[in-house]
Order: structure tokens, then sequence, then C-alpha cells
């Protein structure tokens, strides 16, 4: 079975980012192993602290490295992705070994795919410019069938989000998509 791990670009416990992943693991459900990954103690990247790699940044690393693909749930800030995301990837991109400069990071030829929940742009931006990120630093980013969710009226003024037929459908393929791409 393949192994995915979840990354949620929001640090909000009650996030619509959040919700997204937990419906798409019920998808997953029997077709994968999925983890989370808790990148909350990741500090700000400072080449004062690269080597050795503070404990977290190492576990995140694992993680990813370990896993048969990546999908990142996350909110769209200023058209934009999350700073802490960036901050993730930033880690995630640095060599492991400080002799070898040149050396793979976790992130080269990793599977990747992206879903977010967010205004009425259904976090174009945000995913685009993650698609770009990612792929400018080797990962393997599957641009078909990503997901962008633009929330309801509720969603802003109760903090319910209610998700369309045709948007669930979307999910489903996009989990379909990335099992064959992980294959």
């Amino acid at each position: 079975m393949k192994k995915i791990l979840f990354i949620i670009g929001s640090l909000r416990k009650q996030s619509f980012n959040r919700e997204l992943c937990v419906m798409v693991k019920g998808m997953l459900q029997g077709k994968a192993e999925v983890t989370e990954l808790d990148y909350s103690q990741v500090p700000f990247i400072n080449q004062d602290d690269e080597y050795p790699a503070p404990q977290a940044v190492a576990d995140a690393r694992k993680a990813v490295a370990e896993a048969d693909g990546v999908w990142i749930f996350s909110p769209e800030y200023n058209y934009s992705y999350p700073g802490h995301v960036k901050n993730l990837i930033d880690w995630l991109s640095r060599p492991v070994d400080p002799a070898d400069r040149n050396a793979p990071t976790v992130l080269a030829g990793k599977k990747f795919t992206l879903t977010g929940a967010g205004g009425k742009a259904a976090t174009a931006g945000c995913r685009k410019l993650l698609t770009t990120l990612l792929t400018v630093l080797k990962a393997d980013v599957m641009t078909e069938g990503q997901t962008g969710i633009a929330l309801n009226l509720e969603a802003w003024t109760e903090g319910r989000m209610i998700l369309t037929e045709e948007q669930k459908a979307l999910l489903a393929k996009q989990a379909e998509l990335f099992l064959e791409f992980i294959k």
C-alpha cells in the first residue's frame, strides 16, 4: 500500500483545509496509508542552525523521504502560500549533507499534489506559486486534477464549510489521479 503524507498549510485547529484533509483521508481509506506531518515545531530557517538540523526538521525530512507522495492542503494568503509552508519547504530543500551541497534533497523527484480552500479565486494563486516553487526544487508536481475550493458564504459567516457534490467529486477524482501518479 502506498504511503501518502498530508501537509496542512493552515495552523488553525478548525481550518477548512484541515476539514478537506479529513475528507480526503476517508476517500483514501483502504487504498493508501495516510499520515499527517506535524511541522509546528520546525523553527524559522537559519543557516546558523542548519547543521546539524534541528530535530523537528530531521523528523519532517524523514517523513517526506518515506512517503510515496505528498499532498498539500493550503489556504491562500495574499495570492500566495502561507509563510510557514514556505519555511517548511525551505528546510526540506536544503542538502542533508553539509559536505555535499549538490546531493539531492528529500524533495527531488518526490510526487506532490495540491488542494486548497479559500476565497473566490479558489486558491489558484497559492497552487500556482507552490507548483512553481516545488518544480524549481525538482519535485514532481501533479498539475492535472488539482482542486481549488471557493468557500461558501457560511464558511465566512458561521465557520461552516459546505461542499457541493461537484466539489466532492473533484476531490475524489484528485485522489484517484494521485494514486495513479504515485504508482
